[in-house]
Order: structure tokens, then C-alpha cells, then sequence
């Protein structure tokens, strides 16, 4: 870190920060750049997107619930190069906050694992990298997840939301985050309640790679075809995950028997009953929130399937728009969110909380690694 960067790490200084993030989703690095104080979010910079090609996409769903072996190595490996492509030649970066890419999550178990070398990413790109954020967390009893809610407390307040709005993120693993912006830290007890809703995207994209070759339903439109199978979407309903009272989280592969229970149905009826799976276990998280919210904001690929949208508006019976509703890119917000919590773990502010992740007293978590 040159003397202008390091004089910027002083409490209250603004940092330009690039952040990334690989999701359960495996379509590739999300690279965004925030300007913030680690408290409030003061500008918004250039982003990118640097897709995984087959071959490295083939590479991590092999390392998928491994924690140790060559098929950790090899998707460590894969998510370090790609990190290093997406990361470089951004201008005037003070820091970086790398999430890497979650192969297992088992939090009263084993713990978490997300691979990719933060070390070699600071070497790489010569400047300092905040990585491992979440195992500090499950260390002291969190669940290591849901972790970008103190950054949606941020948007929240950069918007002016004045009553209680939420911020759903549909990736591969669907998440939500309440926020009270009447609260002035994202730590106070009621400000925050984050968790897990469900399997979302990750369902339909594996069903949709197994049985027609394809990456994704894209724009929801096999879904659009088919009947959802009431019976299925009961039996799914009532897996005990629903009624935990959260904070909960869940790994990518927890649901294994949601392929089984639309394997019988045709391409079209099984991929309509998985995209309303995804929207019923939402409607099921908003039970468990403090007051409904007065709209629900949705980042991440499940809002650009339209077909999905609907399903939410009419399960939820809440306003249920994409973020961009309100100015955010809902395909970087994961990515901002890392940068903002990154500013945080360098200024040893906390970066959860018991109502976000369980974890018995508000933490920050992350390595630091200089180049």
C-alpha cells in the first residue's frame, strides 16, 4: 500500500475498494468497485464480469461438498486464476475484499470452506486482501452466513428507505436480509435479521444442465410452460428447515430430494415446480420477520427470471421489484458487498451480529494479506 493508500485507513477516511464474489450459482466473478468509509456508501465505481468457461465450471461442481483432496486443489486453483483476470487493471484501488468460492458449509459441523488463495491474489495484484470472512464467525458459534446484511444496511440508508424494507439476494442459495434503517448501526439489536430462505437458482440450474444440456431457464421461459405439482411443492414445504426460527443458513447441495420429488414430471411441469419451490420458501421466510416490509428488493440472477418475480409477488403478497428499482446493479451487489465489509475488517469493525448470523456477539471476521 503506497502513503496515499495507507493514509486513507485512518477511522472515517473514504477507500476506493474492489470487490468480488463467486457464487453457489458457479457462472463466474462479479468484480465491483465501491467507494465507503465502511460505514456509509459514498460512490459507486466500474465493475465487471468474467464468466467461467465449461471446463472450469466441470472443475468446482467436482469440488462441491469436498473439504480437502485434489478436488479442493484443483478448484482452488481455478477460482485463484480466474480472481486474478476479473481483479486486474483497476484504477486508484486501495483494497480488495475476496470472498472466493464456498465448496462446503456445515457450520455446526465441520465448519465453512471457501477456496481460493488470498495470499497469491496480493501478490498478484499488489495490493492488500481482505479474504476468509466467514470463519471467525462459525468459530464463535455463527453460522457463517447469510454476510452481506450489514452492507444491505448501507443501501438501505444510501437509498433514504425510511420503514422497513428487505433485500433478497437469489443466487444458488436464496437469502434475505430485514432492515430497520431507524437504527444508526447495523449491529443494534433490531436494526437486522438475516437468513437463508431456501434453495433458489441452483435447483433449476442443475435440473436444467442433466436433462436438457443448458446452463440456466433462461428468462424463466421452460417454467413458463409447465404446471407446478402441488403434491411436490407440499412434500418440499415440509422439510423442518422452514419452521427453524433464524438465523439459519444452508449449504448449496442441502436439498438433494428436490430433484426427486420433480423426476417423474416433465421437463416443463419439473422445472415450474422448482422455480415456485424457490418462492414458496421465501413466502415461508417473511413469516418468520419481525413486521412485514414495506417492499422487497431482489439482487442476484433470480430476478431476472420473470416468471419467478411473479411467483414472489403472488406468494409474498408484498412488492417485490429488483434492486435497480432503487438505483443498485442487482448482478454487483454481492461483489460491493465484500468491499464494504472488507473497509470494515481493516477498520476492526464488526462485520455481523447475532441477528444475522447467530454468532453470540457481534464479530468481525477476515484475513488480511499485503503483498
Amino acid at each position: 500500500m503506497n502513503k496515499a493508500s495507507a493514509a486513507k485507513t485512518g477511522p472515517g477516511a473514504m477507500m476506493r475498494v474492489l470487490g468480488a464474489m463467486s457464487g453457489t450459482s458457479l457462472d463466474g466473478v462479479d468484480a465491483a468497485v465501491i467507494e465507503t468509509d465502511g460505514h456509509r456508501i459514498m460512490g459507486f465505481g466500474p465493475s465487471r464480469y468474467r464468466p467461467y468457461s465449461d471446463e472450469e465450471r466441470a472443475v468446482l461442481r467436482a469440488g462441491l461438498g469436498h473439504w480437502m483432496g485434489d478436488p479442493v486443489d484443483y478448484a482452488a486453483a481455478v477460482v485463484t486464476a480466474a480472481h486474478e483476470e476479473a481483479l486486474a487493471g483497476f484504477d486508484g484501488i486501495d483494497l480488495v475484499g475476496f470472498h472466493g468460492q464456498t465448496l462446503a458449509h456445515d457450520p455446526r459441523g465441520r465448519g465453512t470452506l471457501q477456496v481460493g488463495h488470498g495470499a497469491a491474489l496480493a501478490q498478484a495484484l499488489g495490493l492488500p486482501v481482505v479474504w476468509d470472512f466467514r470463519s471467525d464467525d462459525v468459530r464463535l458459534g455463527g453460522e457463517g452466513a447469510p454476510l452481506a446484511s450489514f452492507y444491505h444496511f448501507a443501501c438501505a440508508k444510501w437509498s433514504g428507505a425510511t420503514e422497513p424494507v428487505c433485500f433478497l439476494n437469489l443466487g444458488g442459495v436464496g437469502n434475505i436480509t430485514y432492515v430497520d434503517p431507524a437504527f444508526d448501526a447495523p449491529e443494534e439489536a433490531g436494526a437486522l435479521l438475516a437468513f437463508d430462505t431456501g434453495p433458489a437458482n441452483a435447483p433449476v440450474n442443475d435440473f436444467m444442465l442433466a436433462r436438457c444440456g443448458l446452463a440456466m431457464d433462461q428468462d424463466g421461459a421452460l417454467a413458463r410452460t409447465g404446471t407446478v405439482e402441488t403434491g411436490a411443492l407440499e412434500l418440499f414445504l415440509a422439510e423442518p428447515y422452514f419452521a427453524r426460527i433464524p438465523p439459519k443458513s444452508l449449504d448449496r447441495n442441502d436439498f438433494p430430494e428436490m430433484i426427486g420429488l420433480v423426476s417423474e414430471l416433465s421437463d416443463a411441469d419439473a422445472v415450474a415446480t422448482l422455480t415456485a419451490m424457490c418462492a414458496a420458501s421465501v413466502a415461508q421466510g417473511i413469516e418468520h420477520l419481525p413486521k412485514p416490509p414495506t417492499r422487497v428488493l431482489v439482487t442476484g440472477g433470480g430476478r431476472q427470471n420473470p416468471v419467478l418475480m411473479e411467483m414472489l409477488r403472488v406468494s409474498t403478497g408484498c412488492p417485490v421489484d429488483p434492486v435497480e428499482a432503487i438505483g443498485l446493479d442487482g448482478d454487483m451487489l454481492e461483489a460491493q458487498a465484500f468491499a464494504f465489509l472488507a473497509v470494515r475488517v481493516l477498520r476492526g469493525l464488526p462485520t455481523s451480529c447475532p441477528s444475522t448470523t447467530g454468532v453470540r456477539a457481534a464479530v468481525g471476521g477476515g484475513v488480511i494479506s499485503r503483498p
